[in-house]
């Protein structure tokens, strides 16, 4: 019975320190930092090397804090610009906690750190964009005109100058919140507007702009486009008349150059020798009744005609 109850309060007793053990040690990853308390109260300094740490069990407690760069979303809210153009601004940014002690004195964990963050980066946001007009909010570097002629107003509102920019309203928004942090034991390390659009309203007026922008300029092109497929087609027109007159011209030289060498032909050939006269006037007289003779035609022809002798020859 004796050597039962040993037993049982060994084992008790073993119970007991791995309990003991598992409340006192701890381990630290890479990505963590720990703030040890006492009854809710900071004990010591700030743990932020990984390993393997102790502390006293059932009194103190561990409380992690992330040690990587974290992300903040903040809600989309509607606010006005300095031109009283109210749009939709889409913020986020990245933090971390540089601190842990004054982190945890503070804002106690990361829920809470949120929630502060919401409260200076969205009061911030809104202070910048309503202390600027909407160009510097969405644009960051000025800008030159490349095409020549009249600007449209769509393009006149982007070439317009600005003096600060997207790229520096945020680098504002991101120092005038990190000096509100600096006793929370946290730094902002970025912070970008993700989108930035109208409200409804404004957004369908803007889009009705841009569409009629749009058919302004595609009936420029389409009235220039004719104006020069008018003047290619007077170019052709002109050119088909140039090489057609040049082409009749040709014809006609070479025809009267061949007419000028079949008549040279026929002269020397009639001046031959009367024989061949003859034989020339007969076969152009043969041609001449071919042409213009047929078995329905009756003709009235005088005696001393040329054509007449070869009718009442014998030969």
């Amino acid at each position: 019975m004796k050597k039962k109850n040993k037993i049982l309060i060994a084992i008790i007793v073993v119970i007991l320190g791995i309990i003991v053990l598992a409340q006192s040690a701890y381990i630290i990853k890479e990505s963590e930092q720990v703030v040890v308390t006492q009854f809710g109260k900071p004990v010591g300094d700030p743990i932020t090397e990984p390993g393997l740490q102790f502390k006293t069990p059932f009194v103190q407690k561990a409380n992690f804090f992330d040690k990587r760069y974290l992300e903040w979303d903040g809600d989309p809210n509607q606010i006005p610009t300095k031109n009283k153009k109210f749009i939709f601004v889409d913020t986020y940014a990245r933090w971390q906690i540089v601190d842990p002690l004054q982190f945890y004195k503070r804002l106690t964990n990361e829920r809470g750190a949120q929630s502060r963050l919401d409260d200076l980066l969205d009061g911030e946001t809104r202070d910048i964009i309503a202390s600027h007009s909407l160009k510097e909010a969405v644009r960051s570097t000025n800008r030159k005109a490349t095409t020549a002629g009249k600007i449209s107003e769509l393009i006149d509102d982007s070439l317009a100058n600005i003096k600060y920019g997207r790229a520096k309203l945020q680098e504002m928004v991101q120092e005038s919140a990190n000096e509100q942090t600096d006793d929370l034991g946290i730094k902002i390390l970025d912070f970008r507007f993700k989108r930035i659009n109208y409200v409804q309203e404004v957004r369908n007026r803007v889009f009705d702009r841009m569409k009629s922008e749009r058919y302004r300029i595609a009936d420029k092109f389409t009235s220039e486009g004719q104006g020069e497929a008018s003047e290619i087609n007077g170019k052709k027109e002109r050119e088909l008349n140039q090489i057609q007159s040049e082409a009749y011209k040709k014809a006609e030289k070479i025809k009267g150059k061949a007419d000028a060498r079949a008549a040279n032909i026929y002269a020397r050939a009639y001046n031959k020798s009367s024989r061949s006269r003859d034989l020339y006037d007969f076969q152009k007289s043969m041609e001449t009744f071919e042409r213009t003779f047929d078995t329905s035609t009756t003709i009235i022809m005088s005696t001393d005609s040329e054509l007449y002798k070869y009718l009442q020859s014998k030969q």
